[in-house]
Parts: structure tokens; sequence; C-alpha cells
């Protein structure tokens, strides 16, 4: 490794190459530094990165060149604008040396990377953050260390308010994504490419097959091959419950809101995003704690896919990308964003001038578009604060027949079976590094013959014996649901314990070219009962008792057309998004044999179950 100075992609700039800088605890990380002509010193912005510095991010494309540019290609990019890009290996990863473990130590090692930056004669001692995901998630951490020489962020699709409720776990239940992303990254590691017998290892586990093994443990897991991988799965599954592990500032910035830096940030994410939840909280809380300015920006997009214009197999129209209706492109919007609140150039007019920017779905033409797609439509809007001041939560009651009103009905109750063996199989939503076992996005909610775990391609879920759904008549007029979305619902189980899953979904009539309808899926909800007291301690069920629950969905934002349903469905399972509950109330990474239990939501002047939604007056 060497820091000697290498002509840059172009003679205007300077590359340093695997400068290590050393961590409190003597471990070095590698950083690659792009400088810009001239003496210096410069505004610095810093990337932080597990996968390769010197790799390329699926996202980093525009929408008129679909060809994703590398890393060193858009951080040569900020330098030729005059700053001096960072771009370091996480610890353990690439060039950096020490041991990864997902999500752990980036507080820690961000403040001595920021530490060490502010030390260089290159640096004017104002320092920015950027990045994607993972790469959002550690500057959320480090803010919350409150590091002085932190003077602007840019946060896309990532950085926890708390990864126990929603990112890592939600509702008390877990994220399968967290297995499908440690198996794909357990192929990809260096120890993986040195040694051929772990990679053949890693490579004759079917990892469909292990998602349905309860529980994994050391030695007994599709990671067994990858220790590291193994142990960060292990643990995280077994955590089940909220304490001081979680609320490490790596894990939680809302944990560490009072001390959170003061800088200008921005948090960007998407409807079919799993941290729009994150995104919209930390936006909410620090917008009114901190001077900011805070700015909160949301699209329709799956994770990072802001040059698109689509999420699964729904169609949100040529307004839905990034470019052109925020800026120019994601560079663009980026380097406005520093120019004028990192350099503070009072000549660049702040690109997010308003606090909050979002992209209302619906209001297409629900046609199948060229692409094979649902022509669903959106716009974006402006917006004073979120959620949005003219947004009224109204409560819509379940009913026995049904319904979905706002009328409290006659009391009743609707049961359904949940067979641990054949769990609801999940289509689209709020997902990221899902692949091979499940996508993104907004899809029908009928069962096809590619989807895992589908046991009757063709088949509606709302047709499944194990989901029950209520429904509102069919709309006379439009109604716009825009914010936060919960649920407070009355429930039994004849086990001792039992998940809820909530999912709102958008229904359209039969039409020439959806001849049974299009159910499209806006967002969801979920809790583990045993937590319905509060996630520090289970508390299993008494079978036959109803509880009162509440259950916190993601936020979305649709424009619900008139001759469509609101639906509310209601089920056990949600798999393999989540792990499946067996009903037993034993702890997550226990041994158990699943039980069957019929569970059951109540309705009625005593229990009266709905669904609160956010709805927006329509002009």
């Amino acid at each position: 490794m060497s820091a000697a100075p290498h002509p840059g992609p172009g003679e205007d700039i300077v590359v340093l190459r695997d400068v290590m800088a050393a961590m409190r605890d003597g471990v070095r990380l590698a950083a690659d530094i792009y400088l810009p002509a001239g003496a210096g010193p410069f505004s610095v912005i810093l990337e932080r990165t597990p996968y390769d510095k010197r790799g390329t991010n699926h996202a980093d494309r525009t929408a008129a060149d679909p060809t994703p540019r590398s890393k060193p290609e858009v951080a040569a990019d900020f330098a030729r604008a005059g700053y001096a890009y960072v771009l370091q290996d996480c610890r353990g990863r690439s060039a950096s040396e020490g041991v990864f473990s997902k999500y752990l130590n980036e507080a820690d090692d961000g403040y001595d990377t920021l530490s060490w930056i502010a030390d260089q004669p290159w640096c004017d001692g104002r320092i920015g953050m950027t990045g994607l995901s993972y790469s959002a998630h550690v500057q959320a951490a480090v803010a919350a260390l409150g590091h002085p020489a932190l003077a602007a962020m840019f946060m896309d699709s990532g950085g926890f308010s708390s990864g126990y409720h929603s990112g890592i776990r939600q509702g008390g239940a877990f994220e399968l994504k967290q297995l499908t992303w440690a198996y794909k990254h357990a192929l990809q590691a260096p120890a993986t490419a040195a040694d051929p017998a772990r990679r053949a290892a890693l490579e004759a586990e079917d990892i469909g097959a292990w998602v349905r093994v309860n529980p994994w443990l050391p030695g007994h897991s599709p990671l067994t091959a990858a220790p590291e991988y193994q142990d960060f799965i292990v643990q995280m599954w077994a955590r089940e419950t909220f304490g001081p592990f979680w609320t490490q500032p790596d894990l939680c910035a809302s944990a560490h809101y009072p001390r959170f830096t003061d800088a200008p940030m921005v948090f960007m994410s998407s409807w079919y995003d799993p941290y729009a939840l994150a995104a919209t909280e930390n936006f909410a809380a620090l917008s009114r704690m901190k001077a900011g300015p805070v700015r909160l920006v949301m699209g329709p997009w799956t994770h990072g896919q802001r040059s698109v214009t689509f999420a699964g197999d729904a169609d949100f129209g040529p307004e839905a990308t990034l470019d052109g209706h925020l800026a120019d492109d994601y560079l663009r919007l980026r380097l406005d964003w520093f120019d004028r609140h990192l350099r503070r150039d009072p000549a660049v007019a702040d690109p997010l001038s308003s606090p909050v920017r979002l992209f209302v779905m619906g209001g297409g033409t629900g046609r199948r578009t060229a692409q094979d797609r649902l022509d669903h439509g959106g716009r974006w809007r402006d917006e004073a604060d979120w959620p949005p001041p003219a947004v009224e939560a109204t409560a819509f009651h379940l009913s026995g027949d049904g319904g979905l009103s706002r009328a409290i009905p006659e009391a009743g109750e609707r049961s359904w079976r949940h067979d641990p063996d054949n769990p609801v199989p999940t289509i689209g939503g709020a997902i990221a590094s899902g692949a091979p076992l499940m996508e993104a996005g907004g899809f029908d909610q009928r069962e096809t013959s590619d989807l895992y775990g589908a046991s009757m391609p063709g088949r509606a879920l709302a047709d499944r014996d194990d989901v029950v759904s209520f429904q509102t008549e069919v709309l006379t007029q439009a109604v716009e649901v825009t914010g936060p979305v919960s649920a407070r619902l009355w429930i039994s189980a004849s086990a001792l314990d039992c998940d809820v899953m909530i999912k709102l979904v958008d229904v359209y009539p039969p039409s020439a070219d959806y001849p049974e309808g299009y159910a499209l899926n806006l967002t969801h909800g979920v809790l583990r009962l045993r937590f319905r007291d509060g996630f520090e301690a289970a508390h299993p069920m008494r079978p036959g008792e109803v509880y009162g629950v509440d259950i916190k969905a993601f936020p979305t934002s649709n424009l619900f057309a008139a001759g469509h349903r609101i639906r509310l469905d209601v089920s056990a399972s949600n798999f393999p998004h989540f792990d499946v509950n067996p009903g037993t109330g034993v702890r997550a990474g226990e041994a158990s044999d699943p039980v069957a239990a019929i569970c059951a939501v109540h309705f009625g002047p005593d229990t009266p179950s709905h669904i609160v939604l956010p709805i927006r007056p329509i002009a």
C-alpha cells in the first residue's frame, strides 16, 4: 500500500491511494483521497463504505444513462468541483485492517476518521458526509457523537432511527433480509476468495431451505463456513428484546438526538425502501431540535433506485425520477447541497428549499404499460413538515362483513388458522438485499409461479384462508393518504404467541388489462404479540384472551382514485420478509416444535379494531 500520489482520471486532480488512518485501538483503515487542482486547503466530503471504495454501486446511474458509474468516477467529479473527496473502506473490508462486524464500530471509527481528516493540511476544517444505504448508516452513527468538524450531511436510504424497530427487527420480528445480505457478502468476502473450501461450502448451501429452519445456531446455519457472518446473523436474531445493545449510536440515532450534530442534513428515502420509517422519524425529530437546516426527500422508488420510474411491477410515470425534478441528476443535487451548506456559497441556491419534498403515488391510467407494468402514476409535492400539517388522522373500523369504514360496527370477530409450516408468502414491499428470495416494490397481491413460498400460483393472497381482508366501499371520489400509518386491533389466539401482520392495499377494479383487478401493496406493519406491552421484555399470551394492541406501519403517500377501494389485509405471517413465529412463546434462537394457531381479530363498541390513515384533504 502506498500513499504516493497517482495521476487522477485526468491531469486536473491527484489521487492518493490506500492512505492508512489509525483508529483509537490501533487498527488502520484505508482510504483513497481525491484532491482538486491547486494548493488548498479544501472542504472535504467523506464516504465510508463496506463495499470496496473502488467498486461500483448499482444506484450511481442517471435516468439518461443506465450504466452505473464507479465510486472513483464519482469521487473524481467531486474533486473537479473543488472538494477533497475521501473514500474509506470500513473496518475489516477491502484494504482496511481489523475484523468487520456489521453496523458496529462505525460510530467510533467515523469519529476517529473525521478527527484524522481535520488534521490534514489539505482540509479546511469543514467536512461533509455522503453515501447510500450502509454509507448512510455510518453517517447517522457518527453524527450521534456530534463531531465538531462535521458540517453537512446527505443520508440516502439509510441511517437508523432505531435498527431494532425498523431495519434489523420490526415489531419484535426479525428481518430475514439480514440473512440474504449476510450470505451474499460472505460469498464475496476476501476470506472466501482466499479459501476454496470455504467458498465450496457456502455455495453448497440452499438459502431457500435455511430460512425455514428455526433456530440457526453456531455450527448449524447457512453461514457455518463463514463464522464472522454467522456470529452476526445468529446474535442479531437472538437479541430479541430492546436494551442497551440496541441503543448504542451505531444502531439508534433516536437515543442520541440531543447530542446529534447541528449540521445541515438531508434524509432521503422512498416508500418501498426499508429505511422509509427511519428517514421520516429522523427528520421529524431533528428538524425540531437542530439548527440544520434539515430536509426530507421521499420518492416512490425501491432502495436507492432514484433514477427509474418504477418499483417492482408498479410504474409511477415520467415524473417519478429524481433526475429532472429535484435536480438535473443525483450528482448535481448533492453538489448544490454541499456548495450551499458545506462551502456556504451564497451564490448557490438551496436545491432543497422546502423542508419536505415527497412523491404522491397514484392518479395514473391503471393500464398496463409497454414494459408490462401497472401505470399507477404520481407527482412530486412540497410540504412544510412531516407529517404534512393538513393531514387528519382518521380511524377506519373493521367489521364482520369485511368492511372498512368510519362507523364502529356491531360486535363480532373474524378468525383464521396460522400454520407456521405454510406461511403467507411475501409479495413485494419495503425490502432491500432480499435476492434470491424476495423482491422489493409494488405488486399485485397474487401468487405467481416464480414466487418463493407460493403454493397456488394465480391465487390472490386475500383468498387464502390465513388472510382476512377489510375494504371500503368503492370510492366515489379520490382519497389521499399521506403520512404515518398505524392500527389498533383487538386480537386473540389459541397459542402462547402470535404475529399480527397488516398491509395497506390500493384495490383497482377489473379492467381490460387486469380482468381480475389489481391489488397494489403500499405499506406494511408487524407486531409479535409477546411484545405487546413493550419491547424490553416478552410476555406470553394467555390462549383465548383478547388483547388490544398497537401496530406501527411504514409511512406512505398514495392517491386512491375514485372507483378504487382502500383495503387492509391482516394475517400472522409475511414470509420471508420476516421470520415465522412458531407460536410457542420461546425466545428467538431457541428450539421448539411449532404449533398451528387459531387467530382472531375482534371488533365492535368494546373492541373497536381500526386502522388510522393520515387523510390529506384534496384541494
